[in-house]
């Protein structure tokens, strides 16, 4: 427009300063005040006011405060726009002595200093705002349900999300799902979203991230695949950050192909993007190809890899036993690409070393770290010492985790179990007693399963499911075609000395076991069974799924807390090195 030698006119610097502040593009901004003063409108009260706001939106407060000293008329709006701007960089006091200075205040003036409370985590001088807010409108009511979501006030948040009745908007149902999401109540996240849709509330983008997340974390692939039908229904963009909630959504509920097929759509990635496929791969066992995608991903000039980055590669080349590339990503990390490790790259490698068998070089890399090394790098190292039956190594390493955590109850239940895998009884008596001493329990088996879009969670020794003596019937008749088939129960590492027949029952009712077999009581048609487990598959679970993929002719898909195993025809994706 300025290159045709239009002049432009006080709507053209007002529609421009709208564009700078709801984009926040501070420097172009600061080009328009020059362009302003230039063309002789810097006497514009309209325009001053613009400035005010606009530098009250991009957080500049020193500009926006000589704007408004310098106004010759201050409205309602530059109040608003100033009470704001010093809200913004948390001078509450200033803004509450310019708020109780107004004459006449509007729904923003209230809505700002609402704002200004919930963000400093100050709820009771918030509700104190709001109850005495004469004008409450949908802004008012969203900021407070903001805050308490915040603060993981959920209960506090719910009361008024019930108050608002109808005068909910999409707003207010993201801000609770996101809530939810964030304090991983994810259940209540998809049954809220599930009300919205009774309710027709239109979705909007910020909707379908929270809730893909949502379905990521529980395993829920249906209602993912609703989600993403949707978008492609109302032709919703796929940006990078829908686009990495997606990849996310699919690779953690067990359809890596999926993942592949919406990382390959997009335009533009990012590094999350890139992450995320990566980091995906390797979870599913896939070390080659995610070394491959980083390879891909280096030949972008404008993506630089990133901790999150080296700790998927490494991750993946420690479930696909690639040490030697995994010992050549370290290296490169510093010597190449500038990335400092941290401890979890650290941890990565002694997981690395570990499951190869190189116990003795993983113990060595763990002295020769530049940190103190955290429960997780000796847990990686205590998991080692299981597969490969190092008793020794593994009670020194177990005293290293029990000095640094006292209070975990894993640790104490580790021990046990390779106490009692030689009959050690006394042994594992004592790690008993100390449990009782210090009151510390161990963390119960919790596995998940959707079916018809709803999510059940089966806990170890819990009876509360509806179905539940109908599904431990049926695993007892899996069990009885199971030892035709040549299987003997794993009880080497079950607890206590008990009797045998005890022993088997012990192992039989393991969560992971229960879910499936739910699943294979209701999900026909040959769909996958995809289960979600909170702990590691231990040896006798991961050896009855394969013989049940056998047995079914059936993909058994179980996400523990390490990895996946795809379990097809008496095999597993993992080859037995997990």
């Amino acid at each position: 427009m300025l290159g045709g030698g239009i002049r432009p006119d006080s709507e053209t610097f007002s529609l421009l300063l709208r564009s700078c502040g709801r984009f926040s593009e501070e420097r172009f901004g600061e080009t328009v005040h020059c362009q302003i003063l230039k063309t002789g409108f810097g006497s514009c009260v309209f325009l001053a006011t613009g400035l005010l706001s606009y530098y009250a939106k991009v957080g500049e407060l020193g500009s926006a405060q000589k704007m408004f000293d310098g106004l010759s008329v201050r409205d309602v709006v530059a109040h608003n726009a100033m009470i704001a701007a010093l809200a913004n960089a948390g001078r509450i006091g200033g803004a509450r002595e310019l708020f109780d200075g107004m004459v006449q205040k509007t729904s923003a003036s209230w809505n700002s200093m609402i704002t200004c409370y919930c963000r400093s985590g100050d709820m009771s001088l918030a509700v104190e705002m709001f109850e005495r807010n004469p004008i409450k409108d949908v802004i008012s009511w969203n900021a407070m349900i903001d805050g308490y979501c915040k603060l993981g006030q959920m209960d506090m948040a719910l009361g008024l999300f019930e108050r608002m009745g109808s005068a909910k908007n999409s707003v207010t149902w993201n801000t609770m799902i996101s809530g939810y999401v964030h304090l991983r109540e994810f259940q209540v996240a998809t049954l809220l979203f599930q009300k919205m849709q009774v309710e027709n509330v239109r979705f909007t983008e910020v909707t379908m991230v929270c809730l893909l997340s949502a379905c990521a974390h529980l395993g829920a692939i249906e209602m993912g695949r609703w989600i993403h039908g949707y978008i492609k229904n109302h032709r919703i963009k796929v940006d990078v950050v829908l686009g990495n909630a997606l990849i996310d959504m699919y690779y953690k509920c067990g359809r890596i192909d999926s993942s592949l097929e919406i990382f390959h759509s997009m335009p533009m990635k990012n590094i999350f993007c890139w992450n995320s496929i990566i980091v995906g791969l390797g979870m599913h066992g896939c070390g080659r190809e995610a070394l491959e995608a980083f390879h891909a991903m280096k030949k972008d000039t404008r993506i630089k890899p990133d901790g999150i980055t080296f700790v998927g590669l490494l991750s993946a080349c420690s479930h696909s036993g690639l040490v030697s590339e995994g010992k050549k990503c370290f290296l490169q990390m510093v010597d190449t690409y500038g990335v400092e490790p941290r401890i979890e790259h650290f941890g990565c490698m002694v997981d690395l070393l570990g499951r190869a068998g190189f116990l003795e070089e993983a113990l060595g890399f763990i002295n020769k770290m530049p940190m103190k090394p955290n429960a997780a790098v000796y847990g990686s190292l205590l998991h080692a010492c299981k597969i490969h039956r190092d008793t020794e190594l593994s009670e020194h390493v177990t005293q290293c985790l029990l000095e640094l955590n006292p209070s975990d109850g894993g640790n104490y239940v580790f021990l046990s179990n390779m106490y009692a895998s030689s009959n050690r009884w006394e042994d594992v008596e004592r790690c008993r007693r100390i449990m009782v001493e210090k009151r510390v329990q161990k963390i119960p088996g919790c596995s998940s399963i959707e079916v018809d879009n709803v999510v059940h969670e089966f806990i170890a020794g819990d009876t509360s499911h509806p179905l539940f003596y109908q599904i431990n019937s049926f695993l007892d008749e899996i069990c009885m075609e199971l030892r035709e088939l040549g299987y003997e129960p794993d009880i080497k590492s079950v607890l206590h000395d008990i009797e045998h027949e005890e022993k088997e029952n012990s192992v039989k009712y393991h969560s992971e076991k229960i879910a499936v077999a739910f699943g294979l009581m209701s999900i026909g048609g040959g769909k996958p069974i995809i289960v979600v487990k909170n702990l590691r598959v231990c040896y006798d679970c991961h050896e009855v799924l394969k013989l049940l993929a056998k047995l079914f002719g059936r993909e058994i898909i179980v996400r523990d807390r390490n990895r996946f195993h795809h379990f097809r025809q008496g095999v597993c994706s993992c080859n037995d090195y997990w």
